[in-house]
């Protein structure tokens, strides 16, 4: 049994040897897409976060709030705040075309006289309270003053996320020009400093906590999710050529002879597991390696492996059974290689999208969540995220191991009882 076992593996490693353009696309290509999609991802990551994004800004106040405004914007170090164009003062006319074209992210326009009517609506107010609680002798005069309104411009394609990032953030400025407005005119109006009786100071902050309780931040970033997430769209992508391969010696009556000699199925099948095995092995090695040695020269943050490796090629290798065992089930199923391609790389695609690829699980819809728990692809890569990000050891992982193996000891039986039956027939 060995021996057969030994020469169908022997077998199966002579038939990848003999098509060099299916070697490249099982190993070529996922390098090439891991470092493309990273790059992109992080170009964005980056264009928010690090890049300086040009806002324009028509201040008809000139006074303390758009100064304000302008300020804090800057401070912030994400926005570049443009008040002039070529030596000219922007319009609105002009910042509404500018950013409906898509030139620029926002426009802001700050109304005329917002501080001098901000100011003198705020003393009028606080008159008002000073006059009641008996500390004013004569009524206070109220002018009307009509609300101002801070107009802000977004590009069309600008996502929500950013939109109201933008507001949330104007919004507090204005409230603490507000409340600063209001301390001053009491001060001015009693005539001593008021600070002791309006403490400034927030009462509740946010801190953000270390679940692990370790005092070394873990921050997830491109490089950690895209290596394990390519990773296993590589392996589970070799469900493919494996499908193909068993249509041929179907179609060609290699299965046939083979069976003949005689060979159990099962023997055909493990010589293919453990071939395609090793394909998935040195694919989830270079995909390791482009994040830890390659990413820096592309100014990427290099993946950090150490402790993790050995249970992350654990995760790779239940991974890759998983998709040998589909590949096989695809395989013996279809009758032509035109069948098989098109559905197993439709498949792939699929189980990378429901199985959180490329969109994070918890962002999807409820019914897709719950659809992405019965994904493999998504058992792979929690498995991964518990040993990159949450540190975790072989047992948080062998859940998603146990899923993993009865998913490619199920699709294998399924596929020797289908052989069994057609050839019964």
């Amino acid at each position: 049994m060995f021996h057969k076992l030994k020469r169908s593996v022997i077998k199966e490693i002579l038939l990848q040897m003999r098509d060099p353009g299916g070697l490249i696309i099982l190993f070529v290509m996922p390098l090439v897409l891991i470092i493309t999609i990273t790059l992109i991802q992080d170009s964005t990551f980056r264009s928010v976060s690090d890049t300086s994004i040009p806002i324009l800004l028509v201040d008809n106040d000139h006074g303390t709030i758009s100064q304000t405004v302008k300020e804090q914007l800057e401070k912030n170090g994400a926005f570049e705040m443009l008040s002039e164009i070529d030596g000219k003062p922007i319009s609105e006319a002009f910042a509404s075309e500018a950013v409906f074209k898509g030139k620029y992210q926002l426009a802001i326009v700050i109304p005329k006289h917002l501080s001098r009517d901000l100011q003198q609506k705020v003393n009028q107010n606080v008159q008002a309270i000073l006059s009641d609680l008996g500390f004013e002798e004569s009524e206070t005069v109220i002018e009307e003053i009509s609300p101002k309104e801070i107009k802000l411009y977004f590009d069309p394609a600008t996502q929500m996320a950013f939109k109201n990032s933008v507001k949330n953030g104007i919004d507090k400025m204005i409230a603490q020009i507000e409340n600063q407005s209001i301390y001053a005119a009491f001060q001015e109006q009693i005539g001593e400093d008021v600070g002791a009786l309006f403490e400034e100071e927030s009462f509740i902050t946010f801190s953000e906590m270390k679940p692990s309780g370790e005092d070394e931040e873990v921050l997830p970033n491109s490089v950690q999710h895209n290596v394990p997430a390519w990773t296993l769209f590589a392996i589970f992508f070799i469900m493919v050529p494996l499908s193909i391969n068993i249509v041929k010696e179907k179609q060609q009556g290699t299965l046939v002879r083979l069976i003949s000699n005689p060979v159990s199925y099962a023997i055909v099948l493990a010589g293919k597991t453990i071939t395609y095995l090793l394909i998935c092995l040195i694919q989830f090695y270079l995909m390791v390696g482009v994040g830890v040695y390659l990413f820096p020269y592309f100014e990427l943050p290099a993946l950090d492996v150490s402790g993790h490796l050995f249970l992350m090629t654990i995760v790779a290798l239940f991974s890759g059974l998983a998709a040998i065992g589909f590949g096989v089930l695809l395989g013996t199923i279809a009758k032509t290689p035109e069948q098989s391609a098109p559905f197993g790389a439709t498949f792939v695609v699929i189980l990378a999208a429901v199985g959180g690829v490329w969109i994070p699980v918890f962002a999807m819809p409820k019914i897709m969540q719950m659809i992405a728990v019965a994904s493999p692809m998504n058992w792979g890569l929690e498995a991964f995220y518990d040993v990159l990000l949450r540190k975790g050891t072989i047992a948080a992982i062998l859940p998603e191991i146990i899923f993993l193996l009865l998913f490619f000891i199920i699709t294998v039986l399924f596929a020797i009882g289908y052989d069994k039956k057609e050839r019964a027939v």
